[in-house]
């Protein structure tokens, strides 16, 4: 009885179901439409972006007209000019090559490319000549290269500075006169809105080098820094705070972004901290080689200048197979006063930086027993170690809590960078149908530098920056469906733009 009532059940609701489709077989479902675009409380009319490479668009290796053109202010104002903004100039080069010149000579290569098999530089001469300026100022006023403290800096953009690294070739091309600072011509353009993205390159110029800088924590005096050392993160909060309070003097709106740890971008993740293949003869040579090395630093635990842990990590060993390179660790006991030298093999926490690809395994003045990290040791700037990561890592978390804290002292919009750039390097996240991963050349993330966003990425970085100014003032840029879509932007490595 039971059976029968559920078999009429079933056949009671199939007949049901297939009576209400017919019925709504010719039926169509209402569209509800996007609400028209409004900016609600931002003031959109004059829009000036500050900061460093990332502003400009720089894109594989170099800054170009396609890459400028898919800059992230230059994506946000074609979006402002939707509700009142006005032009946005931007200081564009001469072609899609790439690069710079100073009196005829290269200063900085051209772009990259992919050609199939690799990343090779574009074969080309850069066209860019800095001794002839296009003085602005100009609405996005991001310079390649700069420090935060670089902005306040005048003479940055005198051409007489760039050899001795006192200013900078990309801001001669843009700077109003030689004398101004960035700040001062993005300052006096009285923009009613502002994009501030910078700090990066305060962290980013000691982990290129592998850490071959010095961690200037501690001191705040920025005048004796060397090019790749980590600012200071008091300096550092006192000049975020000059460059906010001027910027923002006349009253202006505005959005910020924070500094992504820099580590978990290609530069430092392409690269495996195993990329040696040996088989066993060649192991065992090299294991013969490295034997004294070893018996020394079991005699330096037996003498308590190192504790058993420190030794383990310094012996050398290969085996058959994939193997560890053999680097310079600075952060090691200091055993040179006994001959011994401060090496060790490469583990997983450690970087290898990418432009060791084409370096580990070529040889020292063609002798086929001095092999670059292997049987010669990586030198510091080939390899960022976990100290040094640690110590970026310090700096960066210091420079986002003023970030964060002043934006939020100014009622201004904050975009968490970090945390994305997380995602990205933890899985991916989804644009549209793609997932923007941390995979170089494939992860439509990031460019062929292994540090620059490609123009999907940037495109993605403009999205979660209008999403920002929508929840702050109140603007509806997602909900009207003004976002930019993925299918709109490539990767750029034709050699022909």
């Amino acid at each position: 009885m039971i059976l029968n009532k559920i078999k009429y059940f079933s056949i009671l609701s199939i007949a049901t179901l297939l009576a209400v489709s017919c019925q709504t077989e010719d039926y169509t479902f209402p569209v509800e439409e996007a609400p028209a675009l409004e900016a609600g409380s931002a003031n959109l009319s004059k829009y000036v972006s500050v900061g460093n490479s990332l502003t400009a668009g720089y894109t594989d290796g170099a800054l170009f007209v396609a890459g400028q053109e898919n800059s992230m202010p230059n994506l946000l104002a074609q979006k402002f000019s939707m509700v009142g903004g006005g032009d946005f100039s931007q200081p564009l080069t001469n072609d899609n090559v790439g690069g710079l010149t100073l009196g005829g000579v290269v200063i900085q290569e051209p772009r990259l490319i992919f050609d199939g098999a690799g990343i090779i530089r574009l074969d080309a001469t850069p066209t860019n000549e800095i001794g002839a300026p296009n003085p602005g100022p100009y609405n996005n006023m991001g310079v390649p290269g700069a420090k935060s403290f670089h902005l306040l800096a005048n003479g940055y953009g005198n051409v007489a500075g760039v050899q001795t690294g006192q200013a900078n070739p990309y801001f001669v091309r843009m700077a109003s006169n030689p004398n101004a600072s960035v700040l001062e011509d993005a300052a006096s353009q009285g923009a009613s809105f502002v994009s501030l993205w910078i700090g990066a390159n305060d962290v980013l110029g000691y982990s290129l080098a592998g850490g071959a800088g010095v961690d200037q924590t501690g001191n705040p005096d920025v005048t004796t820094y060397g090019s790749t050392d980590i600012t200071d993160p008091t300096a550092f909060a006192g000049v975020y705070n000059a460059l906010l309070n001027t910027l923002t003097a006349n009253g202006a709106q505005g959005v910020v972004l924070n500094i992504p740890n820099v580590t978990s971008i290609p530069y430092f993740t392409t690269i495996p901290f195993n990329p040696v293949p040996l088989d066993a003869a060649t192991a065992d040579q090299l294991n013969q080689a490295y034997a004294a090395y070893n018996q020394g630093m079991l005699q330096a635990e037996g003498a308590g200048f190192i504790t058993a842990e420190e030794r383990a990590l310094r012996t050398i060993n290969f085996v058959e197979g994939q193997n560890a390179v053999v680097i310079t660790d600075e952060y090691l006991t200091d055993l040179t006063p006994f001959g011994a030298p401060s090496i060790r093999q490469a583990t997983s926490e450690d970087l290898i930086v990418l432009p060791a690809k084409s370096f580990i395994g070529t040889l020292v003045n063609n002798d086929p027993t001095l092999i670059n990290g292997v049987s010669v040791p990586l030198d510091d700037n080939w390899v960022l170690t976990t100290n040094e990561q640690t110590e970026v890592m310090n700096a960066t978390v210091a420079y986002n809590q003023t970030i964060e804290q002043l934006a939020a002292q100014k009622g201004m919009a904050f975009v968490d960078v970090n945390s994305l750039m997380q995602q990205v390097a933890n899985g991916g996240l989804m644009f549209d149908q793609y997932n923007m991963t941390s995979q170089l050349v494939f992860g439509n993330t990031f460019s062929l530098d292994g540090v620059h966003p490609t123009a999907r990425g940037y495109a993605f970085i403009a999205n979660e920056i209008l999403k920002a100014i929508d929840a702050t003032y109140g603007s509806n840029f997602e909900a009207a469906g003004m976002l930019y879509n993925a299918d709109d932007f490539v990767t750029m490595y034709s050699p022909s733009l």
